[in-house]
């Protein structure tokens, strides 16, 4: 049995995160996601609580080929601790998947066998472009899975964002 570990801050979850996601389906048996920064919501580079990112993946990869589980993981704010941090928090998992630089390094030196799996559009499919695209009244949509689009509709996060990112 293989379980592969994937995480990410998912502000918001998107298409490139979707299928990132989708290729490790095809080789793990099990997917381990981790919510980074479970912590952070309310800002304008981390609008979304824990729990609102959490629904998103969950709606998103519902017809997932692969049994998954979606982790909220704080950030502790020590790099030489934050593999053991992470691994006390989710089951135990055999490959970690990641294009972070740091989170590569990290893992690897702690021993893990990491993968860097190719990013889908990255320039568009980035939380940072789709959140300037809502500041900008700009259309986000068809950037993300339509789940997604139901989430943020629901808890108003395009409204959230832009307030949040106004002055006084």
């Amino acid at each position: 049995m293989s379980r592969g570990f994937y995480i990410g801050r998912f502000q918001p979850y998107h298409n490139g995160h979707q299928s990132v996601l989708e290729r490790i389906a095809r080789s793990a048996d099990e997917i381990v996601i981790g919510v980074g920064s479970a912590q952070l919501s309310h800002t304008v580079e981390n609008p979304f609580t824990a729990g609102e990112r959490v629904l998103m993946l969950t709606r998103s990869l519902e017809n997932l080929e692969c049994p998954f589980y979606v982790i909220p993981i704080e950030d502790i704010q020590r790099n030489a601790l934050w593999v053991a941090h992470v691994r006390s928090m989710t089951p135990p998992f055999d490959t970690v998947y990641s294009s972070n630089p740091l989170v590569m390094q990290l893992f690897a030196e702690a021993g893990m066998e990491v993968q860097s799996p190719d990013m889908y559009e990255r320039l568009t499919h980035s939380g940072t472009a789709i959140r300037q695209r809502m500041l900008d009244g700009e259309p986000w949509e068809y950037l993300v899975p339509p789940a997604v689009v139901d989430v943020i509709r629901e808890i108003h996060g395009v409204e959230r964002l832009q307030r949040i990112a106004g002055s006084d």
